[in-house]
C-alpha cells in the first residue's frame, strides 16, 4: 500500500529571480506592480466617479509622497519595532544601509504597519503644501490599495518568506527556506507521522506550514478590495458619504482580517509573543490558544480602534456630495 503525502512541496520552478544571473527579484516586481494598479485605479476614479479633481500629473506627485513615505515607514518600523531597536536608535543610518558584510541585500525588513502610517504621512504633506483635505485623498487612494496589495503578497510567496506556522492541514506547504525543527520534539514526530513524513529520530525537520502570503493576498488583498470597490464605493459616490468614511472601511477591515490570519503566521522567534496568556506560549511554530497575541495583532487592534474612531469623529461632518 502507498504512503501517500498529505501535504504540497514548495513548486522547485518558482525562484525569486526573474533571471538568475541577474539581482531582479520577482518580488521586487510585483511591489511594482501593486503601485501601479494603486494608481490606475486612482485614475478611475476621477474618470469614472468623478472622486476629486487632479490632473495626471497632480496624481503623480501624490504617489511619489506616499510611496516614499511608505517605503521610510516601513522600514524604519521594522527596525524599530521588529529588530533590535535600541541598536537603530543609537545607529539610525544603517536603517536604510543596503549592504552586509560587504555584499548588497538591500532593505531586508519592511513592516505594513509602519508603511500605512509612513504613506499617510506622505499624503498628509502632499495635502498640507497643496492645501487640500488629507481625509478626501485618503478615501481615493485605499480604495484600490488592497487589490495592489494582492501582488505584493504574491511576491512573498514566490519569495518563499513570511510563510505561516507549522499545519497538518492537506494544503500546509514545505517552504525551502523554512526553518528545520528537531523530531527530538514528540509534537514534531506526531506531526510528521500525522502528515505520512519520513524521518529518522532526532534529524532537523522542515514541516508544512500555512501558507499565509496567500490567505493574506486572499483576505487583505483580494475580498477587501471588492468590498471596499463594489460595496462601500457605491455608497460614497452615489448615495454620498463623509470624506473619512472609506478610509476607516479600510483600517477596520484590513485590521480584522490581518488579526485573524495572524494566528496562522508564525510570530518572529526573536519576539515571540507579546501577550502569552494561553497554554504552550513557548511554542511559536503551532496554534495553542486565541490568547496568545503577536506583536502584528496588537498593531491590527490599533488599525481596528483608529477605523472605529475616525468613522466616529466623520459623522459629525458635512455629507460630501458627488456629481
Amino acid at each position: 500500500m502507498f504512503n501517500i503525502p498529505l501535504y504540497i512541496q514548495y513548486p522547485e520552478w518558482i525562484h525569486p529571480e526573474v533571471v538568475p544571473f541577474l539581482p531582479v527579484r520577482w518580488y521586487a516586481i510585483m511591489y511594482i506592480v501593486a503601485f501601479y494598479v494603486t494608481y490606475r485605479l486612482f485614475l478611475v476614479q476621477i474618470r469614472k466617479d468623478h472622486a476629486i479633481d487632479m490632473t495626471k500629473s497632480e496624481v503623480q506627485d501624490l504617489f511619489f509622497y506616499c510611496i516614499l513615505g511608505l517605503v521610510i515607514g516601513a522600514r524604519v518600523f521594522s527596525c524599530l519595532f521588529y529588530s533590535d531597536g535600541f541598536y537603530y536608535l543609537t545607529h539610525p543610518w544603517m536603517m536604510f544601509w543596503p549592504f552586509e558584510n560587504g555584499r548588497f541585500v538591500g532593505l531586508p525588513g519592511m513592516s505594513y504597519h509602519g508603511g500605512v502610517v509612513g504613506c499617510f504621512i506622505g499624503g498628509l504633506i502632499y495635502a498640507h503644501k497643496n492645501k487640500r483635505s488629507i481625509l478626501h485623498i485618503t478615501d481615493v487612494v485605499v480604495t484600490g490599495i488592497p487589490l495592489g496589495y494582492t501582488f505584493g503578497r504574491l511576491g512573498n510567496f514566490i519569495n518563499g518568506e513570511l510563510y505561516g506556522r507549522v499545519s497538518d492541514a492537506p494544503f500546509a506547504i514545505v517552504f525551502p527556506r523554512a526553518e528545520k525543527l528537531s523530531t527530538s520534539y514528540e509534537w514534531v514526530r506526531d506531526i510528521a507521522d500525522g502528515i505520512g513524513m519520513d524521518y529518522v529520530y532526532g534529524e532537523s525537520l522542515n514541516l508544512p506550514r500555512h501558507p499565509t502570503q496567500l490567505y493574506e493576498a486572499l483576505f487583505e488583498g483580494l475580498i477587501l478590495f471588492l468590498l471596499l470597490w463594489f460595496v462601500i464605493r457605491p455608497l460614497k459616490y452615489k448615495k454620498g458619504l463623509r470624506n473619512g468614511t472609506m478610509f476607516s472601511f479600510y483600517l477596520i477591515g484590513y485590521g480584522l482580517f490581518r488579526f485573524v490570519i495572524e494566528y496562522f503566521r508564525q510570530p518572529d522567534a526573536n519576539i515571540g509573543y507579546v501577550i502569552a496568556l494561553g497554554r504552550e506560549s513557548w511554542n511559536i511554530h503551532v496554534f495553542t490558544s486565541f490568547l496568545n497575541i503577536s506583536k502584528g495583532q496588537v498593531f491590527c487592534s490599533l488599525m481596528v480602534l483608529s477605523g472605529i474612531v475616525l468613522l466616529f469623529v466623520v459623522s459629525k461632518f458635512k455629507v460630501q456630495k458627488y456629481e
